[in-house]
């Protein structure tokens, strides 16, 4: 896709607006950490991986000028304020304890170094996101047969990631590998981050979409037309349950139903084994007029309360595997999430 979902240039953190798609294309320049964190709480960005690479540069953004203890007192400060934006997306956390983690091996460095250091842990961030996004997709599409249908919900495309995709990006994959895939796209209420960013980041790659309401995924399994599902995750458990955008967990069930596999993009940076399962995981309740209303139009009676969780979780048992940029998890997910995770860190340059 040639739209950056984010970057950092000259000392600003740029990134498409992403609730004004598909009708206009505006990128917002943010200056200020306070800047990124209200942009992440409202969705100018989104998607687990998007808003870790965001954090990351937002913290660099708010610790400029800061050496020493001052630098520890001001991350505490910023970090406590992006953190609060959004509390299911792991990545997030994860990115800012990176970032912290870089702070105290660099504590002794002057200001403009310090921040220098802080910057360029960011951007690594973001460009490690975008590889293992590519490493994933190329996992991902030995899944996938020479012509396939794949049924997918939200966005989990380059939007939602610093480049490229999960779950989009074993379809990019696949195609680029000559494969003939086409892909369904749920709508994704109440937000529709699948009609909306979707169906564009695809339409712009020109891979073959069809948009269909979520209340029409069932018909459609049902129908033997979709060889498989695949979504992505902003928090996985440890023992493979899954956080993702609400209406997947419905749609799991619909699949399991109708034995079409139901596949799960996950950077291990979303895999969280400090959270032994899914009911520990934190929901995001957002705002009741996400529901209610409409392109800024009330479309439910006034007074009228709506429940608005942004996620659900799925069960391990429905998951028939877990694809990472370190290979494909399968169940029993405990040993073999740990196993990729570990596995990672072992590659890892020890300093």
């Amino acid at each position: 896709m040639s739209v950056k979902t984010i970057e950092w240039r000259a000392g600003t953190v740029r990134m498409i607006d992403q609730r004004l798609l598909p009708s206009r294309e505006v990128i917002r320049v943010y200056r200020d950490y306070g800047q990124v964190a209200e942009a992440i709480r409202t969705m100018v960005i989104r998607g687990a991986p998007a808003i870790g690479v965001a954090a990351a540069m937002g913290a660099a953004l708010g610790m400029k000028g800061v050496s020493g203890e001052r630098a520890r007192k001001r991350f505490a400060l910023v970090a406590a304020r992006l953190r609060a934006t959004r509390p299911t997306a792991v990545n997030l956390g994860w990115a800012l304890d990176r970032i912290g983690r870089v702070l105290e091996e660099s504590i002794a460095l002057s200001a403009p170094a310090l921040f220098r250091r802080i910057r360029d842990e960011a951007i690594a961030i973001m460009e490690e996101d975008i590889a293992a996004n590519r490493a994933l997709g190329g996992f991902g599409a030995d899944l996938i047969g020479e012509s396939a249908t794949v049924l997918t919900h939200c966005n989990a495309g380059a939007l939602a990631t610093a480049g490229y995709g999960t779950a989009l990006g074993v379809v990019r994959a696949a195609r680029e590998a000559g494969k003939n895939v086409v892909v369904i796209a749920d709508e994704t209420r109440p937000f529709l981050q699948g009609s909306r960013l979707t169906a564009w980041e695809l339409r712009k790659d020109h891979i073959p979409v069809t948009v269909i309401a979520d209340n029409m995924a069932g018909s459609v399994l049902a129908r033997g037309v979709v060889n498989c599902v695949i979504v992505g995750t902003d928090r996985t458990a440890a023992n493979g349950d899954v956080a993702n955008k609400i209406g997947t967990y419905p749609l799991a069930v619909m699949a399991h139903r109708h034995g079409v596999p139901f596949y799960v993009a996950a950077p291990l940076s979303s895999v969280d084994l400090d959270c032994p399962s899914g009911e520990m995981i934190p929901i995001e309740q957002r705002a009741q007029d996400e529901v209610t209303s409409f392109a800024g139009k009330r479309v439910a009676p006034a007074g009228v309360a709506a429940f608005n969780p942004a996620f659900d979780v799925t069960p391990a048992e429905l998951v028939t595997a877990i694809i990472t940029e370190r290979g494909i998890a399968r169940p029993p997910y405990t040993q073999s999430l740990a196993a990729l995770k570990h596995a990672a860190a072992d590659s890892k340059p020890r300093g």
